[in-house]
């Protein structure tokens, strides 16, 4: 099967690149690398109609806007990644006064989180190029996702993770047989040590913010959102707000990415606005975004939400472009807002994990600053399920009552 007509392009440098002379960022300065689709060739064979006309409800159904072919694997998680619900939790809109509210749930994956997306489209493209092994660093979430679309399709994966990674995620790392290697570090030595293992052993590196297929993976988000609530919002030039969670900076970078295509197709007429949030501590792309600057400084991160835990974001400077150049901003929580976040979200069904959590934290600080106003269309997007970190989603709850086994014990209960 041929490759797909596209190019690169550096997000620093700008120069060009074909795409049998790079494979990860660009040799000049290491900037992270755009996939430059061919939008007239997608705009000749193809319409809005023929997207919406599309029975496969994942996100494979944007196949003509990715850079990869079928991957095949029908009726298996791969095939199952993306399609995410969008509720309207009507008693959160009702308390907060707000006239329009989503909640998009990335939680129902293949295997609960945002990171599928990434995931299935590197396997597919590892695919193509005939990658023995597929190698990623993780603090869980994007571990999983890679072990679980890999094991669909019975492609070799290893995994890098530190030693502090949720139990639960481990877990999914174990049991969908990928090759698990704890790392006694941070996240982002774990990513260095990927990197390197790759160069020498010839893996094929899905490192988020270095792969330039996780971004065309979690653009697919984009496509959903522009199809399940940006095309019935009314009136039309009234720009839908997005709050998501930031760590690496990859998922925002790949919304803004997809938002770009269908601008790019004539398919999107108003951009919405992306408001990156961030805990208090793992603030790199807030920092610099505040500074209005694109240098990233490292810090040294701690925070519940174990997802975005990092030093040094590798797609920092396209996540501080994804909101400057949508009209949007950077928010920063604590991590207590993060733990009541986490109860909020459950009182209406939907469980969240920390980093999922934190999108919502950050919509509530960005209504109190005016930074959005409850007149305007804002959706909050949950990255990921709370079962991926049960110890913190105990944190967000008081502790069940032990009584004895008796009715008489439970309606001295009750009274209490």
């Amino acid at each position: 099967m041929s490759e797909k007509n596209f190019s690169y392009q550096c997000s620093i440098c700008g120069n060009h690149y074909g795409t049998t002379s790079v494979k990860y960022t660009c040799p000049q300065d290491g900037g992270n690398l755009n996939v430059i689709l061919d939008y007239d060739a997608i705009k000749e064979e193809f319409t809005i109609q023929d997207i919406l006309a599309q029975r496969d409800s994942s996100l494979w159904r944007y196949l003509p806007l990715l850079p990869v072919n079928d991957p095949g694997g029908e009726g298996t998680p791969l095939r199952m990644a993306g399609g995410t619900p969008v509720y309207q939790p009507g008693g959160i809109a009702e308390m907060l006064g707000l006239k329009y509210f989503w909640v998009k749930d990335e939680g129902r994956n293949p295997t609960a989180s945002f990171k599928d997306r990434a995931s299935a489209v590197v396997v597919a493209r590892a695919r193509e190029i005939g990658a023995e092994v597929v190698v990623t660093a993780s603090t869980g979430n994007a571990g999983a996702a890679l072990a679980g679309m890999s094991a669909a399709v019975g492609q070799k994966s290893v995994i890098f993770a530190p030693k502090t990674a949720p139990q639960a995620k481990v877990a999914q790392l174990l049991v969908f047989g990928a090759q698990v290697i704890l790392v006694d570090g941070s996240y982002d030595e774990a990513f260095d040590l990927t990197v390197q293992a790759a160069d020498e052993f010839g893996w094929y590196c899905r490192n988020t913010g270095y792969n330039p297929f996780t971004v065309e993976g979690k653009k697919t988000a984009a496509f959903e959102i522009w199809e399940q609530v940006i095309m019935d919002i009314t009136p039309k030039c009234q720009p839908l707000s997005i709050f998501v969670s930031v760590g690496d900076g990859n998922i925002i970078s790949g919304l803004h990415k997809g938002f770009k295509d269908l601008v790019e197709l004539g398919w999107l007429e108003h951009m919405p606005r992306l408001y990156g949030v961030q805990a208090s501590g793992s603030a790199a792309v807030a920092n610099a975004f505040f500074a209005n600057t694109e240098v990233i400084t490292p810090v040294s991160a701690n925070t519940i939400a174990d997802s975005i835990s990092v030093d040094l974001p590798r797609d920092g400077v396209r996540a501080v472009r994804a909101a400057n150049e949508t009209r949007g901003s950077y928010v920063v929580v604590e991590d207590q807002e993060i733990i009541k976040a986490i109860a909020a979200l459950g009182k209406v069904g939907i469980f969240a994990e920390p980093a999922g959590a934190t999108a919502y934290a950050g919509m509530l600080k960005a209504l109190e600053e005016k930074l959005v106003q409850p007149d305007q269309p804002i959706l909050v997007l949950n990255t990921g399920n709370g079962l991926k970190d049960v110890k913190a989603a105990m944190q967000a709850v008081q502790a069940a009552p032990i009584i004895e086994p008796s009715f008489t014990a439970l309606k001295k209960h009750l009274k209490k």
